[in-house]
C-alpha cells in the first residue's frame, strides 16, 4: 500500500468517524433533552440541553485526542479509556433509560443503536488509526531502507566509476608526465640554444649602445658647454644693456636736473620784476603765469605780475591744470 492509499484510508475514517459522531450527537441530544426536561422543575426547563452537550463534548473530546496520540504512536495511559469507557456508557443510558422506565424494550433497542455504534467506533477507530500508524511506519521503514540500499548501490556505483576515472586519471597523468618532459628537454635545449643567441645579440647591443651612450654623452658635453657659453653671452649683452641704460637714464636725470634748474632760474627771473601798473605784452604775460603756476603763486599774485585781470589768469591756471592732468592721465595709462 502506497503513502497515499494510507492516506487516502485514513481520510475516509476520519470523516465516517465525525459523522457517527455528529449523527450520535444530534440524535442524544434529542432523545436526552425530553428525559432531562421531565426530571428538572419547570423555571429550569431551558437546561435540559446541557447534560447531553456535556457528555457529547467529552465524546467529541475523546475521539478527537485519541485520533491524534494514534497518529503520533503515543498512549495516554489508562485515563483516556476510562473517560471513553464512562462517556460512551453515559450517553447509552441517557438514551435508554426512558424507554427502560416505560419497560419498553424496543425502544431500549432502537435508542441504544446510536450509543453502542459510537462507542464502538471509537474503540475501532483507535485500533484503525493505530493500525494505519504502524502501517505507515513500516510504509517508511521500507521506503527508507530501500532509498538506503539504492544510495548505497548508487554509492557503489560512484566509487567504481571514480576508481575506473582515477585509474585513467593516473594513466593519461602519465602520458603527460612523459609527454611534458620530453617537451622539456626539447625547450631546454631550445631554450640554451636561445639564450646563447640571445647573450651573444645582447653583448653586441650593449657595446652598440655603450658606444651610442658615449656618443651622447659627448654631444651632451659640447651642447651643455655651448648651453654655457650662450648663457655667458648673454649675460654679458645683459649686463652691457643694463649698464648702458643705467648711463642713459643718470644722464636723462642729469638733462631733467639741468632742465629744470634753468626753468627754476627762468621762472625765477621772470617772477622777480615785481608788481606792474599796466598789461604785459600777452606771450610775456602768458610766460610769467606759467611761471607763477609752477611755483604756486596765487592767481592774485600772478596778475600783478603780469597787469591782466584776474579772470584771465584764472583762465590761464585751469588750462595749465587741465594740461598736468592730462600728462598724468598719459602716464597711468602707459
Amino acid at each position: 500500500m502506497t503513502s497515499v492509499q494510507i492516506r487516502s484510508a485514513e481520510r475516509a475514517l476520519s470523516v465516517g468517524t465525525w459523522m457517527i459522531v455528529a449523527g450520535a450527537m444530534l440524535y442524544s441530544i434529542l432523545t436526552v433533552t425530553p428525559l432531562a426536561a421531565a426530571h428538572t422543575p419547570d423555571e429550569w426547563d431551558w437546561t435540559a440541553p446541557i447534560l447531553p452537550l456535556v457528555v457529547d463534548a467529552a465524546v467529541v473530546i475523546v475521539v478527537r485526542l485519541d485520533a491524534v496520540l494514534a497518529r503520533l504512536g503515543g498512549n495516554g495511559g489508562r485515563w483516556p479509556v476510562v473517560l471513553r469507557w464512562m462517556t460512551g456508557c453515559m450517553t447509552l443510558a441517557l438514551n435508554v433509560a426512558d424507554s427502560a422506565l416505560r419497560k419498553d424494550l424496543v425502544g431500549v433497542a432502537v435508542h441504544a443503536v446510536a450509543p453502542l455504534l459510537l462507542i464502538v467506533t471509537a474503540e475501532t477507530g483507535l485500533a484503525y488509526r493505530r493500525a494505519i500508524t504502524a502501517a505507515q511506519a513500516a510504509h517508511e521503514a521500507r521506503r527508507k531502507a530501500e532509498q538506503s540500499e539504492r544510495e548505497q548501490a548508487a554509492e557503489a556505483l560512484r566509487a567504481a566509476a571514480e576508481q575506473r576515472a582515477r585509474e585513467e586519471r593516473e594513466h593519461a597523468a602519465t602520458l603527460a608526465r612523459e609527454q611534458r618532459e620530453h617537451e622539456a628537454r626539447l625547450a631546454r635545449e631550445q631554450t640554451e640554444r636561445e639564450e646563447a643567441a640571445r647573450r651573444a645579440e645582447q653583448a653586441e647591443r650593449e657595446a652598440r649602445e655603450r658606444a651610442e651612450q658615449e656618443a651622447r654623452e659627448r654631444r651632451e658635453r659640447e651642447r651643455e658647454q655651448q648651453q654655457r657659453e650662450r648663457e655667458r653671452l648673454e649675460r654679458d649683452a645683459e649686463q652691457r644693456r643694463e649698464a648702458e641704460r643705467l648711463a642713459r637714464e643718470q644722464a636723462a636725470r642729469r638733462d631733467q636736473a639741468e632742465r629744470e634748474a634753468r626753468e627754476r632760474r627762468e621762472r625765477a627771473a621772470l617772477l622777480s620784476g615785481g608788481p606792474v601798473n599796466e598789461k604785459l605784452p600777452e606771450d610775456q604775460a602768458r610766460a610769467i603765469v606759467h611761471a607763477a603756476f609752477a611755483e604756486g603763486l596765487p592767481v592774485r599774485s600772478a596778475a600783478e605780475l603780469c597787469g591782466w585781470s584776474i579772470g584771465w589768469v584764472s583762465t590761464r591756471y585751469q588750462e595749465h591744470r587741465d594740461t598736468v592732468a592730462g600728462r598724468t592721465l598719459e602716464g597711468a595709462t602707459s
